[in-house]
C-alpha cells in the first residue's frame, strides 16, 4: 500500500487512557510530567480525565468512560487524524469486559502510526524524546488511493 505523509504539529493531541489498576500510575506520571503536557491539547476517557482534570489541574477533554464507549471515541479521533499521540496504561494481568474495545484501539493506533505507550517506561521514552515539542512527519497509508483502486475493480 501506498504511503502518505502527516504533520504532527508541535502541540500535540493526546490521549491518555488508563485502565483501573493502572490509574493512579497513570495519574502520577502525569503529575510528574505536568510541564511537558501543558502545551498540548489532552483527551482522556471519562474516569481517567477526571482524575487528571481534579488531581493535576490540566485541562482534558473528557470522553465517556472506556467501557461505555470512551474507547471507540479516542479511536475515532485516531482514524479521523485529531490525536498524535496515545499514552495507554493497559493492564495486562486483568482482563476487562471491553477487551476488543481495547485491541480495536491499540490497531488504530497502529495502522495510523502514532506514537503510543503502553506503560510508565515506554510514556517515559516518549515525553523525553526531543521529537514530542517538534512538528514532526509520520508516514501512514494513503487510504483514499486504496479505496478509489478498490472501487475500480
Amino acid at each position: 500500500m501506498e504511503q502518505t505523509l502527516r504533520t504532527l504539529q508541535a502541540q500535540k493531541h493526546i490521549a491518555l487512557v488508563a485502565h483501573d489498576h493502572c490509574k493512579s500510575s497513570l495519574l502520577e506520571w502525569v503529575k510528574t510530567n505536568q510541564a511537558a503536557l501543558q502545551p498540548h491539547v489532552l483527551y482522556a476517557t471519562g474516569t481517567t480525565g477526571s482524575l487528571i482534570n481534579r488531581h493535576s489541574g490540566l485541562d482534558v477533554n473528557a470522553m465517556l468512560s472506556g467501557p461505555l464507549g470512551g474507547d471507540q471515541q479516542v479511536g475515532a479521533l485516531i482514524s479521523e487524524g485529531k490525536i498524535d499521540v496515545l499514552f495507554f496504561f493497559w493492564d495486562p494481568l486483568n482482563a476487562v469486559p471491553h477487551d476488543p474495545d481495547v485491541k480495536a484501539l491499540l490497531r488504530l493506533a497502529t495502522v495510523w502510526n502514532i506514537p503510543v505507550a503502553t506503560n510508565r517506561a515506554s510514556a517515559d521514552f516518549i515525553i523525553q524524546s526531543p521529537l514530542f515539542a517538534q512538528q514532526v512527519a509520520i508516514q501512514i497509508p494513503d487510504y483514499p488511493r486504496y479505496l478509489a483502486e478498490r472501487l475500480k475493480s
